[in-house]
């Protein structure tokens, strides 16, 4: 779950019980492409990868479900969800909320070292090629903006749908060709912080979001052709 110095912890905590363990992997499984759309999880497989009974691969799935990566089924057990073109919109229409408000709250708080770690974190974005990473810092960045707004539930419910959107945003960033245009939106974005003007920054997000939305339900709807 979300942290609030913006970090996204990834590795398997000692503290986490086994559902969370478990479903923890799959997540990263289903993030990184290893597991597609529409595939069929198999319990049986699970527990044995594991060396796990079926109840907490049971819990694991549910975890999973919660978070819109899979979809559980009465008679077929467990499939990997694809978003459809209406639910990345809808879901895009949310985090445009959600995040211009955590904006707006977080402006009059960001200080000079998070504006500085802010700009660490585009440099880093600059120079990288991998979509993992740099999925994980584009999330890093937007939560060093958003965490000075001091607004834990709002955060939660932006890292909730950053988690139903991360594999797409990984094929916005890079397979799309997109990672320049979407850099460029982010530091004019960290320069309207930096000079406290919230009616910029926030239209600069906003624009920022929709036109990652467009540019992935374009993607979406040629996959349907």
């Amino acid at each position: 779950m979300m942290k609030t110095n913006g970090f996204i912890d990834k590795k398997i905590s000692r503290h986490k019980t086994l559902p969370e363990v478990i479903a923890e992997r799959l997540k990263q499984a289903i993030i990184n492409g290893e597991l597609k759309g529409g595939q069929q999880l198999k319990q049986d497989e699970i527990a044995k990868r594991f060396n796990a009974s079926m109840i907490p691969v049971r819990e694991a799935l549910r975890i999973l479900e919660v978070q819109g990566l899979v979809k559980l089924y009465p008679n077929k057990g467990a499939i990997v969800r694809e978003l459809s073109v209406e639910e990345v919109e809808e879901i895009f229409d949310i985090r445009i909320m959600l995040e211009k408000g955590a904006l707006k709250f977080a402006i009059d708080n960001l200080d000079h070292k998070e504006m500085e770690y802010g700009e660490y974190i585009l440099k880093k974005m600059d120079v990288l090629v991998e979509e993992e990473h740099l999925s994980q810092l584009n999330f890093q960045f937007h939560n060093i903006l958003y965490g000075a707004s001091q607004k834990n539930i709002l955060l939660e419910l932006i890292s909730d749908m950053h988690i139903k959107l991360e594999r797409y945003m990984r094929i916005y960033l890079l397979n799309m060709g997109y990672h320049q245009t979407s850099q460029e939106e982010h530091y004019k974005m960290l320069e309207a912080c930096k000079n406290k003007n919230k009616s910029l920054a926030i239209e600069i997000l906003v624009q920022h979001m929709e036109n990652a939305k467009q540019s992935l339900v374009i993607f979406l709807k040629s996959r349907e052709n």
